[in-house]
């Protein structure tokens, strides 16, 4: 099974996703902002899907800035984008190359879908 950092700033949603995601065997490591998420990202830690909230508390552009920084760090990591706000154009663009969209609200299902299409 996989390892994958969830970062989400919003405790029930960020407990939601754990549970979900690790109820199917996955490894995770969880964030909740965009300085927790660079930390476990500066480990040494494997890490092999990336599950970020595009806006972060005040950062709207939290999440960009979160899978950016880990695709340079980690040019083979995975990348699942969650947002509450329907997907645009505008926002593709800033996704990294093959990051993927999870629009919420979501169901368990929806959300291990994603996971293990994000994984493929």
């Amino acid at each position: 099974m996989a390892m994958i950092l969830i970062v989400e700033d919003e405790i029930f949603i960020r407990q939601s996703a754990e549970y979900t995601i690790g109820d199917e065997g996955h490894a995770i490591l969880l964030a909740s902002d965009v300085a927790e998420a660079m930390s476990h990202l500066s480990s040494s830690q494997v890490i092999d899907g990336l599950f970020v909230d595009l806006r972060l508390g005040a950062e709207a552009g939290g999440g960009c800035e979160v899978a950016n920084e880990a695709v340079k760090r980690r040019p083979d990591l995975r990348v699942l984008y969650t947002s509450g706000r329907t997907m645009t154009q505008e926002m593709a663009e800033l996704f990294v190359d093959g990051g993927k969209f999870l629009q919420k609200p979501y169901s368990s299902t929806q959300l291990l879908a994603a996971i293990s299409d994000m994984l493929l």
